[in-house]
Parts: structure tokens; sequence; C-alpha cells
């Protein structure tokens, strides 16, 4: 399974909004049980779209400049950016079916699907 590239206050700037590819970033704490759940899908879904999507995590404890400036209160929150803007938010943790079904409105239908119902 892939392994998701954590990003920080420092870099957001440069691996995120600087990006030529979309990006999700997952923002989540080690202690947020639905985070560590939605995990593994995120990675499974990065590793089917590594030309399409690039999927980071943040960690809100660690680094709250970051979600301070875009307003995240609840966990597991997942923001997608094109182009330095954020172009959908994802809120609490689905099944990998309905977050390729949400990202793929999002990003026009682009996205490799491999989740089941």
């Amino acid at each position: 399974m892939t392994e998701l590239q954590h990003v920080t206050d420092a870099d957001f700037a440069k691996e995120v909004l600087q990006s030529d590819t979309p990006v999700l970033v997952d923002f989540w704490a080690p202690w947020c049980g639905p985070c560590l759940q939605v995990a593994p899908v995120l990675a499974a879904i990065a590793a089917d779209n590594p030309d399409t999507l690039r999927v980071v995590k943040l960690d809100v404890d660690d680094n709250p400049v970051t979600a301070a400036r875009y307003g995240i209160t609840g966990m597991p929150t997942m923001n997608l950016y094109r182009g330095g803007e954020v172009i959908g938010t994802i809120h609490g943790a689905k099944p990998r079916y309905a977050l390729e079904a949400d990202l793929g409105k999002l990003l026009g239908g682009t996205l490799t699907k491999g989740g089941t119902r």
C-alpha cells in the first residue's frame, strides 16, 4: 500500500498550493478514530491514481497554522486543492466507493475507481 506523504505548515504552500496535480489533503489527528479508519482507503485511492491525484496528510495538532487558515474544526476533513485553491471539501470517514464518487465529481470524472459497495 502507498505510504502517504505528510505535509507541514512549513511546506504546505510548496507541496499543495503550488502543485501542478490536484492534491487531496487529509486533515487528521493521531487520536481520531475515524481518521485512522479512512487512512488506508486514502492510500489505496492514491495508489490507483498516481497521475491524477496526490493525497497527503496534515496532522492538525502539529500544524495548527494551516488547519486554522482553512477552518478545520472536525476530523477527518479532506480538502481538494487545484491551482492553489480549495475546489471541494469532504467531511468524515466514508467507504472507498463514496470517497471515489465525491472525488470523481470534483475532478470531473478523472478518477480510477477501485472500491466496491
